[in-house]
């Protein structure tokens, strides 16, 4: 065993899941792959198989087509809905062409005869070519990865977004659906939800659904036969169908008319669609990653959004926070904007006044990250060279700050020779701050310079209202 002495049992190199309902067989191939430099797990079932997966790093797995009387493909069916890059071995003693076909397309790496131990130095190719496509794979998603733009902050909203994205970015299958305001990064959550994704490796197509005409939004999404329309002049496959393998991204959902909207909700539950002017269903296997500006409970209310639709999209609600919710992005956020279009140009990066920072920090941002990033590419393009200063940013955030200054308290709460109360003074202050912060306490207390708990404690000690915050 000489290949098992080099691996040594202590370090193996790969964890091996073996999926059959004979145990003499399961150890066999067991002590087999052990000797190889495996981990060997053993499960009997399609349900023990699932939880080994759910619970263990299973890097390959080797499948019986027949456990028992459960179906070993309706088994791969649930591995590969679970974990898509899981490579999987079939393996079958009552082996056909249209068992191995089948496998195939349900994403089984290979398919190898029961005839053992003859066919064991066959399988064993089968398992490294498996595992090293799987590192290829791994390899393709990171380099993905590392070309997607950054996602900048350390906001607790921020941060608490990304949690979720990663989290369910572990099924293949769950339907996302990005609330947030125009400019606050949807469409950049979405690819960061896809790359890290176990269908990476898949397309991500998108599709802005209030940039396209209600008459041609059906055919970008599902296709159309030659001459289905007056200007279908060849045959054309739809995004449903450019995205099978991977996720398509339906930015400003809210847009779409009740009659595609009944059409989505059929897509979703079926996973079938037919071209326009088609007569056959066509299969696919996509996430739908959805996103809106819109409050579609209130649509959905009004009658302007279907209910089961948003149930159906709204399994994984996600909720991108406003620039003006989270000012402690914002510093990190300019200064990589301003390196970027500075690099570009071929330039040293340029320092950000303090007080133009200070007027940064203060500004509501109304078109969020999008508004911030260019307006740093403007400035850095036409005003500033080495340093960004308050007179290169645009008026209307400089009124922005004179404002701000013109509600401060008036001089009148500290009149000349008069002395007040500390905890009065300290009460007027938080009172302007929520009123100049629109009730927003996180921005207040940051203005403050405490902590969101020590505010919320002042409140409590000087009666004031806590009420909650508004929606953004």
């Amino acid at each position: 065993m000489a290949r098992g002495d080099t691996a040594g049992p202590t370090q193996p190199r790969h964890t091996l899941l073996i999926v059959d309902d004979e145990p003499s067989l399961r150890f066999s191939i067991g002590e087999w792959a052990r000797d190889l430099g495996y981990r060997p797990l053993e499960a009997a079932d399609g349900a023990a198989a699932l939880d080994l997966v759910r619970d263990a790093e299973v890097d390959a797995v080797i499948l019986d087509l027949r456990l028992g009387t459960e179906d070993g493909l309706q088994v791969l069916r649930r591995l590969r809905a679970e974990e898509p890059a899981l490579p999987v071995v079939m393996l079958t003693g009552h082996g056909t062409i249209e068992h191995a076909v089948e496998a195939m397309r349900l994403g089984a790496f290979d398919f190898v005869t029961k005839s053992l131990p003859e066919n064991l130095p066959h399988l064993e190719l089968m398992l490294e070519r498996a595992l090293e496509h799987s590192r290829l794979r791994r390899e393709v998603e990171e380099a993905r990865r590392e070309k997607l733009p950054p996602i900048l902050g350390e906001s607790p909203g921020l941060r608490a977004a990304l949690q979720r994205l990663e989290r369910a970015g572990k099924s293949g299958t769950a339907t996302i659906l990005i609330h947030g305001e125009t400019g606050s990064g949807k469409g950049l959550l979405a690819r960061y939800l896809h790359a890290h994704s176990a269908r990476a490796q898949g397309p991500f197509v998108e599709l802005n659904c209030s940039a396209i005409p209600e008459q041609l939004l059906e055919s970008e999404l599902y296709g159309h036969e030659k001459g289905a329309f007056t200007d279908a002049k060849r045959f054309k496959k739809g995004l449903f169908e450019l995205a099978d393998g991977g996720a398509l991204f339906l930015d400003e959902i809210g847009e779409m008319t009740p009659g595609l909207q009944a059409k989505l909700l059929h897509v979703l539950e079926t996973r079938t669609f037919r071209r326009v002017g088609g007569g056959s269903d066509i299969t696919v296997d996509v996430r739908v990653i959805a996103a809106t500006h819109r409050n579609l409970q209130k649509a959905v209310a009004e009658g302007r959004f279907r209910e089961d639709l948003y149930f159906r999209l709204n399994v994984v609600p996600i909720e991108v926070p406003p620039l003006r919710a989270r000012p402690e992005d914002v510093e990190v956020m300019a200064a990589h904007f301003a390196a970027q279009f500075c690099r570009e140009l071929g330039r040293p990066p340029a320092r950000i006044h303090p007080e133009t920072l200070r007027i940064l920090l203060d500004y509501a941002w109304p078109g969020n990250v999008r508004e911030l990033r260019n307006l740093m590419e403007r400035v850095v393009l036409l005003e500033a060279d080495d340093e960004i200063r308050p007179e290169h940013l645009p008026p209307e955030l400089a009124a922005s700050r004179a404002g701000e200054r013109a509600a401060a308290p008036a001089a009148g709460v500290l009149p000349p020779g008069v002395v007040r109360p500390l905890a009065e003074v300290e009460k007027l202050a938080i009172e302007h701050a929520l009123c100049v912060c629109e009730g927003n306490k996180t921005l207040a207390a940051r203005r403050l310079g405490i902590s969101r708990q020590t505010l919320r404690t002042k409140l409590k000690e000087y009666a004031l209202p806590d009420d909650p915050e508004p929606e953004t």
